[in-house]
């Protein structure tokens, strides 16, 4: 696997070495080993998929500490934008964003490391998204930005006025006024 570094430190896109043949493809999606020596090491706990129609967007997630999660995520059907938001209180990127393409065709994956809102927009008639945790979903500790606060400066590639949202999602605030239980200086993993 290739590690592709982004303009947020900790934030990586995943390129799987792909072999073809006139059968198909394969490729490995996940080896342990080489993620934790070519990310970092991380204890994946829990598997979740979901499937959504052109048009929706889900996020901006997080889980408040003790619960805070990292995720290596994929879209295995379609197309998503995926954003990664750092919403680390007195971190040199706070409120920047790192966007990925994830399609079924490009196979890329991408770490959202824990202190980092996450959220995706779907670019397909139809997206498979799966993704990796490395912490038990608490619904006690969940948290979110307004994926559609505009200070964040992220291009959807869909017009937000047409997303469709979670009745969850559109109550969440947007960045200005939100207060993050996540503080750059503490070690979140």
């Amino acid at each position: 696997m290739e590690v592709i570094k982004t303009a947020i430190e900790g934030v990586v896109i995943i390129e799987p070495r792909i072999f073809t043949d006139s059968r198909g493809y394969f490729f490995e999606s996940y080896s342990k080993k080489e993620f934790d020596e070519k990310v970092r090491p991380v204890d994946f706990v829990q598997d979740n998929e979901s499937c959504s129609t052109y048009g929706v967007m889900r996020g901006l997630h997080f889980q408040r500490p003790p619960f805070t999660q990292s995720k290596l995520v994929r879209c295995v059907r379609g197309a998503v934008l995926d954003v990664a938001v750092d919403i680390r209180k007195g971190s040199p990127t706070y409120g920047q964003h790192v966007a990925v393409e994830l399609t079924e065709e490009n196979h890329r994956q991408f770490f959202v490391p824990r202190g980092f809102a996450h959220g995706f927009a779907v670019l397909s008639d139809v997206a498979v998204f799966q993704y990796k945790c490395d912490n038990y979903y608490a619904p006690q500790a969940d948290g979110g930005i307004a994926i559609t606060d505009s200070s964040l400066g992220i291009d959807w590639r869909i017009d937000p006025a047409k997303a469709i949202l979670s009745e969850k999602d559109m109550r969440h605030a947007i960045l200005a006024d939100f207060d993050s239980p996540f503080d750059y200086n503490i070690d979140l993993y």
